[in-house]
């Protein structure tokens, strides 16, 4: 599949498909505008059909390959890996994280993978390819356990002189025994470090491995060399290798069994996904494979299966259990006509239901895609950490240079300038600073995950935690979206039947809220009068002929665009205008007929947003299409600060505009594709989940049940995953800041010197890892 940008109309599908059908090898050719993608058959060069879409007058899009990276330990490899493959031919960005051992490769169509894990192997790693729909997640390296324990048991002996020592029992073990315990542990057990190490130095860098392999090395050679000399085994330093090297495997193992926690979201929504479906064929019922499963396919789901794929009910009615997908806890009812999500729990009633979406296009499939961008995406603090990973290697070789050449010109032995460079060596750990933030995004995400609350990416996340104003749409965020007509005012001769009537014929076949509160109002068992020439006039209403005259049906704007006078039903008008009602006016042919005044209820959960919002210190700001007495009252109701009435939807993104002067950070939620360009001009946009999926794609979180609750939700995980980040980042700097001096002037042993690195990483995600506990404050 080929991306395309730049097209919008039909005729742009027709000019692609005409220049890449002339592309020898070309075959067959489909141009989606909606996807902005083109599907092509055949053996044509990717080069030739990239060129002739470029002839027709639009680009090229970019693609995303996803892959599985082995061998990765630290920051530095992480630096090194996306170095490696930025030089790629056709390469545009490339994305690595050291939490999921995965990169996101994003690069001109075409472009042969072989080419990405050749670049990778270079930099001295393995990299696979990751399936669509197999999630990058931290892998289970098999036997990491089992080499952790046999490297404690040849360590412990090595140690128990020093376990003894409190206790007044002096005793060492014989030199020669003490090598052989030692031995296996530095060059079997920790091969792995000598390995990595050695691939690094062929691609000109380093990483923790090599700092290990080179401190342990030296801690372990000394002491050989010591041993063959007839020194006293007391001054031996045997139990020093080994046991940093144990203390190095035992962090590395609980830090993955951590970094698999922070994955747990993930999972989660995959163990959704039935593997198999029931569905009808033939006039049979029979059960296929999901990736066999086809559009308009009619489903059977039984009481208490869960749902494969979204569809549509067409026989029968049932609760449905999405709480795992939106959080909400209560079920839905369904019955015929309503959508079904994929993932989704039946209750007690047997449903036949038609398929809508398959694969990567169901509302799982896309939720799993949101939650793995976000993950796999990096923060702008994490910008800082590149830097400073970049260089972090070679000046801790430096420092321990230094730290050797040092105690040699203060007079110390030789063994004893060794034995603090080493545990420079050891000490310093690039390890924390690359899983600092990555852990920290994953579970925060995750945990939001589970409370739905989508977030795009890292940056949404990242501005998040900054905003100082919340701005509400008003029908469908923050109101029910489920208008009533409550009162209908006629002009002098004219009967508020006729009015109903007459609107009705305007509105039939629009999906508006307010056009279906005029249809609810008139009967679904009444035949509406036809129409012809129907507009809509965004932002003011719509327009057509019925009866052959003129109708106009909208707001107090399209009254006086039209110059007619309101002032028969302005009392009227005024008195509802106050009571919050939202009105639109009816005229024919220059006339004024009469007004329909509608009601939205607020959400339950609406006042509770706004309060929570004011707790956290943002303030709060209505931005609505409707009159300023129905936008007042709703404020008014909620305690909202600031109002913004009858703008129209292009106007929106000015008052948001306005809003951000001074550096105020404005967050912006709608549900609507009128919210479309506010979401888009706010720093960061909030999308209810019940809303468009134009105002999905623009906006940087998607709320996926359409509470108002769950805005200073999204805003409190924002905070605290920042807060997370920043304690990882401080920590993981302040150990290295702290324990480097201290080890390169002699107050820290080898020993505790490699607990203390292996404790630093493991500390960084399992500080991550408290964010999992993480409960709303609204709950």
């Amino acid at each position: 599949m080929l991306p395309i940008e730049g097209m919008t109309c039909a005729s742009c599908v027709a000019r692609v498909e005409k220049a890449l059908a002339r592309v020898p090898g070309v075959s067959k050719v489909s141009v989606n505008l909606a996807t902005e993608a083109a599907t092509v058959e055949g053996a044509a060069d990717a080069g030739a059909l990239a060129r002739a879409i470029e002839t027709a007058g639009y680009q090229v899009g970019e693609v995303e390959t996803s892959l599985s990276i082995e061998g990765m330990t630290c920051a530095s490899c992480v630096a090194r890996v996306e170095k490696a493959l930025l030089k790629a031919p056709g390469v545009k960005s490339a994305s690595v994280n050291l939490a999921t051992e995965s990169a996101r490769v994003r690069h001109l169509p075409g472009l042969d993978i072989d080419a990405l894990l050749a670049a990778v192997a270079q930099a001295g790693y393995a990299a696979q390819p990751l399936a669509e729909d197999q999630p990058a997640a931290a892998p289970h390296h098999a036997g990491e356990g089992r080499a952790v324990a046999l490297a404690a048991l040849f360590s412990l002996p090595l140690l128990a002189p020093m376990l003894t020592l409190p206790f007044g029992v002096h005793w060492m073990l014989p030199g020669w025994l003490q090598l052989l315990l030692a031995t296996p542990v530095q060059f079997w057990l920790g091969a792995r470090f000598y390995i990595a190490g050695w691939k690094a130095v062929k691609a000109k860098s380093g990483n923790m491995d090599l700092l290990v392999a080179l401190g342990t090395s030296a801690a372990w050679g000394l002491s050989a060399y010591l041993l063959f000399k007839g020194a006293d085994p007391h001054h031996l330093y045997f139990e020093a290798s080994a046991v940093v090297i144990t203390l190095v495997l035992l962090g590395k193992w609980l830090e993955a069994r951590a970094k698999r926690h922070t994955a747990d979201a993930i999972r989660a929504l995959q163990a959704l996904r039935p593997d198999a479906a029931r569905v009808r064929r033939d006039g049979a019922e029979v059960e296929v494979p999901l990736a066999r499963l086809q559009i308009g396919d009619v489903m059977v789901i039984r009481p208490g299966e869960r749902i494969p794929a979204d569809a549509r009910v067409t026989e029968g009615t049932s609760h449905v259990d999405e709480s795992l997908l939106t959080g909400e806890p209560l079920p839905r009812s369904r019955g015929m006509g309503d959508s079904l999500t994929g993932g989704a729990i039946n209750g007690e009633g047997l449903l036949a239901a038609e398929v809508t979406a398959v694969g990567a296009e169901t509302t799982l499939a896309r939720i799993i895609r949101l939650v793995e961008n976000a993950q796999a995406a990096k923060a702008p603090i994490q910008r800082l950490v590149d830097k400073v990973s970049a260089v972090f290697v070679p000046v801790v070789l430096i420092i321990a240079l230094l730290t050797l050449l040092g105690w040699l010109l203060s007079g110390a032995p030789a063994q004893q300038a060794i034995i603090h460079a080493v545990s420079v060596l050891v000490i310093a750990c690039p390890c924390a600073l690359g899983l600092a933030t990555p852990a920290a995004i994953m579970v925060g995400t995750g945990a939001a995950a589970r409370r739905g609350i989508l977030i795009k990416d890292a940056e949404a996340l990242e501005t998040a935690h900054r905003v100082k104003v919340v701005v509400f749409d008003k029908t469908g965020t923050l109101t029910a979206g489920q208008p009533e007509v409550v009162a209908i005012e006629a002009a002098p001769g004219v009967t508020s039947e006729r009015v109903l009537e007459l609107a009705a014929a305007l509105q039939q076949g629009s999906e508006h809220p307010l056009a279906r509160a005029v249809m609810r109002a008139f009967g679904a068992d009444k035949r509406p009068l036809s129409v012809q020439g129907f507009r809509a006039l965004p932002g003011r209403g719509v327009e057509g002929e019925v009866e052959g005259a003129a109708l106009r049906l909208g707001s107090r704007r399209l009254l006086a665009e039209t110059d007619i006078s309101g002032a028969p039903l302005e009392a009227a008008a005024q008195a509802l205008e106050r009571e919050g009602r939202s009105l639109a006016w009816l005229s024919r042919d220059g006339s004024l007929l009469g007004l329909i005044a509608f009601g939205d209820p607020v959400k339950p959960g609406a006042a509770q947003a706004v309060s929570e919002l004011h707790k956290l210190g943002v303030k709060t700001a209505l931005l609505t299409g409707d009159n300023h007495g129905s936008a007042a009252a709703a404020a008014r109701a909620l305690g909202i600060d600031e109002v913004h009435a009858e703008v129209l939807p292009e106007g929106k993104a000015e008052v948001v505009a306005q809003l951000k002067q001074n550096g105020t950070v404005v967050a912006m939620v709608g549900d609507g594709i009128n919210d479309a360009p506010a979401l888009a001009a706010a720093d960061v946009g909030l999308a209810m989940g019940s809303g468009t999926d134009v105002a999905m794609h623009t906006a940087g979180i998607t709320l996926m049940r359409g509470d108002p609750r769950l805005v200073p939700q999204a805003l409190d995980i924002a905070r605290r995953t920042r807060a997370k980040i920043r304690q990882n980042l401080f920590w993981a700097f302040v150990y290295n800041v702290v324990g480097i001096p201290l080890a390169a002037l002699g107050y820290l042993s080898p020993v505790v010197a490699g607990l203390a690195m292996a404790a630093s990483s493991v500390s960084v995600v399992s500080n991550a890892l408290l964010l999992k506990r993480w409960r709303p404050a609204n709950e």
